[in-house]
């Protein structure tokens, strides 16, 4: 049977019972064309799907999910979820009312350029990588291709599917010159096919390697910094989010917690988070509890004005649900954001300073808990006004809370990266931080 029927199978059987039940359905496509030595690789296709059911049964809550939709396996799957309920300890489970959301294709044809063209990007990023004589190894480039679709349903009234996706050029390769390598990695990301560049994707990457060939050794100190977006995002993504999920606040986790209506940042930080965006690569029209897409102002002018909430955590704080349920099929409920993106500003003038273009070791090096991190990193150094030399072999270091309260100027464009999630930024300024070198 197709997702939409087992969904309604599901529903059917888990009110006949007298259960409160959702069912959230989800079927992955990938493709991916990988190029090396001038010639095609590999090229894999997979598929992965599954039903998961959430079951409020006395206040409990339970979970459990198949990857086939039989009828005997979906009997199996409600009667798991409704014994896993019973088996918990807390209450105060429910389940969110809802209404029917309909259908939405948010990918439309985007995806659907013959295979001889995808095969060909991949090959042209390969080639305009070695055109540059700076260019010692080519070792990986790559075409792929995600689409997923989701249905959802509940006993509450909620009903609806929708489908999206993207495509993504990538670009994993060494330059040196002399006896200065740098390693580094290339991604450029749309929802439409046609609107990668695999000359764009090469000279991106020769762009932002080249220029940190010949580096030279960081002398300690403090110094002004320039998160380039790509690097400021890398921060927002593991730091920002977490701090800002209401149900880490709940577990004790978050700095943020107590903080609503606080100063918690700059004044011209504004951080925000919006499925709605019509390019949006995380866009969705509801999130996984069935709760209507919306733009969600988490910082404005640096006050904090509300945490991401799902209906659990909006409930146990008496406040909004904002939107931000997450699972998957096989999880359980969770708190995640979408277009997360720093609102950009009225621009940044360079004088003196780092330019942070990469960090690396992020999940080692920065604990989202006590806000504290220390990076190595890769940069250019800054003196009046223009580029010097790059840097290397040095490590940023601070809290995440005072670099938010040190951010000066904000640059005017705004630029994505898939971290985590996908996260948006503009080039950002801080007034001064401890950088550690040979």
């Amino acid at each position: 049977m197709t997702f939409e029927q087992a969904r309604d199978y599901l529903l059917q059987k888990a009110r006949a019972i007298g259960i409160d039940a959702e069912v959230l359905a989800s079927h992955r496509r990938e493709l991916t064309v990988q190029a090396h030595g001038g010639r095609l690789e590999e090229i894999t296709q997979a598929t992965q799907g599954g039903v998961g059911v959430r079951v409020v049964a006395e206040g409990k809550t339970g979970y459990a999910y198949t990857e086939e939709r039989t009828p005997e396996a979906l009997d199996w799957v409600l009667a798991e979820a409704h014994e896993n309920a019973l088996l918990q300890s807390e209450t105060g489970g429910f389940l969110p009312a809802g209404s029917e959301l309909g259908r939405h294709d948010l990918l439309g044809e985007g995806l659907s350029a013959p295979l001889e063209q995808k095969r060909q990007a991949a090959l042209e990023v390969e080639s305009g990588l070695r055109a540059d004589p700076r260019m010692r190894q080519v070792q990986m480039t790559r075409y792929s291709e995600n689409e997923t679709q989701a249905t959802l349903g509940s006993t509450q009234g909620v009903s609806g599917a929708y489908r999206n996706g993207y495509s993504a050029l990538m670009a994993y390769a060494v330059m040196g010159e002399g006896s200065s390598l740098k390693q580094a990695f290339e991604v450029d990301i749309s929802r439409e096919f046609h609107a990668l560049d695999p000359g764009r994707t090469s000279q991106e990457f020769i762009r932002k390697t080249g220029r940190l060939l010949g580096a030279r050794p960081l002398k300690t100190g403090r110094y002004k910094a320039y998160f380039e977006p790509e690097a400021f995002g890398q921060l927002l993504a593991v730091m920002g989010m977490f701090m800002l999920s209401a149900k880490n606040v709940l577990e004790g986790k978050s700095l943020l917690s107590g903080k609503i209506g606080q100063q918690i940042a700059t004044e011209i930080f504004t951080l925000i988070d919006d499925p709605t965006l019509p390019d949006g690569l995380a866009s969705r029209p509801f999130d996984s509890e069935g709760t209507g897409a919306r733009r969600t102002v988490l910082i404005e002018n640096g006050v904090l004005r509300t945490f991401a909430h799902n209906s659990e955590t909006a409930r146990k704080m008496g406040v909004e649900n904002t939107g931000h349920a997450s699972r998957s099929y096989k999880g359980v409920l969770g708190v995640a954001p979408t277009n997360l993106f720093v609102e950009p500003g009225q621009g940044v003038k360079q004088d003196d300073g780092i330019v942070v273009t990469d960090m690396m070791g992020l999940h080692a090096g920065a604990n989202p808990i006590s806000g504290e991190f220390s990076l190595q990193a890769l940069g250019l150094k800054v003196e009046g006004g223009e580029v010097a030399y790059p840097m290397e072999n040095f490590t940023v270091a601070g809290n995440f809370l005072e670099l938010l309260s040190r951010i000066t100027a904000l640059g005017t464009k705004l630029e994505w990266h898939p971290m985590m999630g996908i996260v948006g930024s503009p080039m950002v300024e801080v007034a001064e931080l401890s950088f550690a070198g040979a």
